[in-house]
């Protein structure tokens, strides 16, 4: 059944055009890839379905129900979840950012749904009292506080930012366990080890979707080679 639907969405910033009409589908509990190198409109996408970025044009459905017009908390009361590459409070301890992120939550609700997550990220039941020590714990917090009210949409901007490749290998363990959960994810990523992670993935440049497919075809597929060194596509 299909979760989300863009269709002929265009937006940008100010009076600058990034996205010219995206056409994109996810099914509810799938696995989708927005791939390309900087700035090629991926992390757009995700704002702009996440209410962060206005919707100029076209439409965006979930449930087969238009959401454009929808401010960013009422999406996320229809449970979308938006983590951007930094996605933390850093002035919380690790308890408070996901208590932020339970907010919709009751109090119970939340307390349990924080201890299920600190069984999936060890490293965060260690500081739950304290803030993040590294770039790696920030990265799992702000991956558990979007997972925190068990979304059916998350949307995350690039996982692996920042992170060495053992971290980033725990990232994509961390979310082929977390996706068992339900939830849809639609991630902006440039990192290639991320490729064996999505059931689907479109290639994105110059603010357009330029291939999209499941992952077997796009593994072979020389655009997204090119997209991944920065070569762009003609």
């Amino acid at each position: 059944m299909t979760l989300l639907r863009l269709e002929g969405v265009s937006t940008g910033y100010g009076k600058v055009k990034v996205l010219w009409e995206i056409d994109l589908e996810l099914a509810a509990g799938e696995i989708m890839l927005l791939l390309g190198a900087n700035g090629a409109g991926k992390s757009t996408i995700l704002r702009v379905v996440a209410g962060l970025a206005p919707c100029w044009s076209g439409r965006i459905e979930l449930d087969g129900e238009p959401i454009q017009s929808l401010a960013p908390a009422q999406r996320m009361r229809r449970s979308i979840a938006y983590m951007s590459e930094t996605g933390v409070f850093s002035q919380l301890t690790v308890a408070e950012n996901l208590r932020l992120g339970g907010y919709f939550l009751g109090r119970a609700q939340a307390r349990r749904r924080a201890e299920d997550l600190y069984t999936l990220f060890p490293d965060l039941a260690e500081r739950r009292a304290g803030r993040p020590a590294s770039g790696g714990q920030r990265k799992m917090l702000a991956m558990a506080k979007a997972l925190v009210a068990e979304p059916r949409l998350v949307l995350m901007d690039e996982p692996s930012a920042g992170l060495a490749p053992t971290f980033v290998k725990q990232v994509i363990d961390t979310l082929r366990v977390a996706r068992t959960g339900g939830s849809a994810l639609l991630i902006a990523e440039q990192n290639d080890a991320f490729l064996e992670l999505g059931d689907r993935g479109a290639l994105i440049a110059g603010g357009r979707v330029r291939l999209s497919g499941p992952r077997a075809a796009l593994e072979k597929n020389n655009e997204i080679k090119a997209a991944y060194f920065g070569l762009g596509v003609s």
